[in-house]
């Protein structure tokens, strides 16, 4: 937090003078004047003469509310039920337009900022030449599609364009902040119908078949599909309550107090659903193996037009990727409420619950795994020295892997000898690091072993090809409570710069000093989903956007994902690279606005309370 927050006051720097500048324009383009309330404010034009209940007063948001009739529930409904897109289409067509947004916003600014004359050249080339008014685009037209899908198939479209809104006039009343607002309650409304409607397909078409009861054991049916039917009975009272708020009026008030009751109070049976992952994937993936008659069938059903072409491991994943993608979407309306509003107060309180349940079911789903793995990696070592209890509930493996260790003098460094270094294998723990030699019989021998905290790494300079990617490593005090030196070689130079952020994570790398927390730090977006292979690498999803700590030559990036803070390693190709340094500053201060309130002050009475709760069910 404390690295972010200087991340933000960089950014706050670097963007200062360009700031001001553009909030004028934008302000201008909305129709009023820097430094009101978008809120408070007619917009678009609006002047008292046009709407007489504007004249005494600026109209609020309340005010607003009152003037427009609440949305027939009839209609509200069918749009609702209309919907005829599968979350899993959803979820990536949503991300997709999000990236395209973004490259759009950085394309634009680019261009504005290379080309475009400034605003105070721009009055003057105005003022004679009246016919180039009307040429200049409606401001609605220039509000953005903020990740809803327009789909002429699916009768899916974003708020401003429904029929009630348009015949409302609530278009001419709402500054352009408060549309995109409406549009992100909006969202996160219709994608939780179109999570139901998948969850239901999930359950109806899959679970309830009456064959595949047949086929599978009462056990292998429960741990496949798990508490999945209270998950979708939790979905279904919260995307009632989500529609009787729209349905109390078509300017949406506000959906993340309905979002906080629900992930304080109801949203535990997740972490039961995604504790099992790991069960649920080998018992699945040994069904597909084991049992032809389960294999034929699934596949079978998979064809059917209802499953649009997709397997049943996406409908299985659904409530795990939910969430997240949950959290997601009230991280999205808490940039665009008004700051210091009762409205950011409780966006706020839902993201903190949200990322409580979404911390117990990654929690959740790693504990699973890890005992497992730490079990296994038990039986597999030898102690040439004092024996180290592996197995603890507070650790687990961060990198495991064979390195080349230098084996003469250090008078012998440049000799030209294969014998020059010899392999052996660490395995690195969140608080350990074991030197190994592998041994016959898929077994470790261990030689050496020191506290993660003790680790020290430094970077040889090039010294030829021979000494290519080595870097040495300082246990300052190991095994045998004495400082001990390896100079190790790596196969490349990706991998002896994640074994160096592995081993020493408070290094400074290429883009950040740690100690000196100064900043220098670009971002890139997601443009392809990676999923992790090795514990150092950070899974992506489509749009998630991450600053640059470190890359390697031969393509890996070391980055920090902005809306968790996880770090990991990551193909380079997955991503692209933002360039425009306004965007990178506008990213870093929505990322701080989003996790700058964890006051203590907020969360006492209601985290741990809720945390506890969580842990014992």
């Amino acid at each position: 937090m404390e690295l972010l927050a200087a991340a933000f006051n960089a950014a706050c720097a670097v963007d200062h003078d360009s700031s001001t500048s553009e909030s004028d324009t934008r302000d201008s383009a909305a129709g009023h004047l820097p430094g009101s309330e978008s809120s408070s404010t007619p917009g678009n034009g609006a002047t008292p003469e046009e709407f007489p209940a504007l004249a005494d007063s600026p109209t609020t948001l309340t005010e607003a509310l009152q003037m427009i009739h609440p949305i027939p529930a009839d209609s509200w409904r069918n749009l609702i039920e209309q919907i005829g897109l599968l979350y899993q289409e959803y979820r990536d067509k949503s991300t997709l337009q999000e990236i395209e947004t973004r490259r759009q916003q950085d394309a634009e600014i680019q261009g504005s900022a290379d080309g475009c004359p400034s605003s105070e050249e721009a009055p003057e080339e105005d003022d004679g030449e009246e016919e180039e008014e009307p040429a200049s685009p409606p401001e609605r037209k220039a509000l953005p599609q903020i990740c809803l899908l327009s789909n002429p198939h699916s009768r899916f479209n974003l708020w401003q364009d429904l029929p009630e809104i348009q015949s409302s006039g609530v278009l001419d009343i709402l500054q352009p902040e408060e549309i995109r607002l409406q549009e992100a309650m909006f969202e996160l409304i219709t994608s939780e119908a179109s999570y139901y409607k998948s969850l239901n397909l999930l359950v109806s078409h899959f679970m309830e078949n009456e064959r595949l009861k047949k086929i599978l054991h009462p056990s292998e049916a429960h741990i496949l599909f798990s508490n999945v039917l209270d998950v979708m009975a939790v979905s279904e009272r919260f995307l009632l309550e989500l529609e009787r708020r729209m349905e109390e009026n078509i300017v949406i008030s506000d959906v993340c107090d309905i979002v906080y009751h629900y992930a304080a109070d109801h949203f535990s049976v997740y972490i039961t659903y995604v504790s099992n992952q790991t069960y649920q994937e080998r018992t699945y993936k040994q069904l597909l193996q084991e049992k032809a008659a389960f294999r034929e069938l699934v596949a079978q059903l998979e064809l059917d037009p209802k499953c649009r072409g997709l397997p049943l491991s996406s409908f299985l994943i659904l409530p795990f990727q939910r969430i997240t993608r949950l959290k997601l979407l009230v991280q999205n309306i808490l940039k665009r409420v008004e700051e210091r509003s009762e409205r950011e107060g409780t966006a706020l309180d839902a993201h903190k619950e949200l990322e409580l349940v979404v911390k117990a079911c990654n929690e959740g789903v790693r504990k699973m795994s890890r005992t497992e793995q730490m079990i296994s990696i038990q039986k597999k070592m030898e102690f040439k020295i004092k024996s180290v209890p592996i197995i603890s509930h507070s650790r687990w493996l961060l990198k495991q892997g064979e390195l080349q260790q230098m084996s003469g003098p250090k008078t012998s460094r440049t000799l030209r000898t294969k014998k020059l270094f010899r392999e052996i294998y660490l395995f690195l723990f969140n608080d350990l690091l074991v030197i190994c030699r592998q041994i016959p019989g898929d077994k470790y021998q261990v030689f050496d072993s020191a506290p993660r905290g003790l680790l020290r790494v430094e970077e040889l300079e090039d010294q030829g090809q021979t000494l290519a990617n080595v870097f040495i490593l300082r246990l300052l005090e190991n095994s045998d409570d004495r400082e001990a030196t390896y100079m190790l070689k790596a196969s490349s130079q990706s991998e002896m710069k994640r074994w160096m952020t592995s081993l020493a994570p408070n290094r400074r790398t290429k883009f950040v000093s740690f100690t000196s927390r100064l900043l220098d730090c670009p971002q890139v977006q997601c443009v392809h989903p990676y999923v992790a292979q090795q514990p150092d690498e950070l899974t992506l999803e489509l749009a998630d956007i991450l600053n640059i700590l470190d890359k390697t030559e031969d393509g890996w990036i070391f980055g920090e994902r902005l809306h968790d803070q996880e770090r990991g390693w990551f193909p380079s190709n997955m991503t692209e690279e933002i360039l425009n340094p306004k965007i990178r500053s506008q990213n870093l201060k929505e990322c701080f606005r989003v996790h700058k309130m964890d006051d203590p002050q907020r969360s006492q009475n209601k985290d741990r309370r809720k945390l506890g709760s969580r842990n014992r069910q």
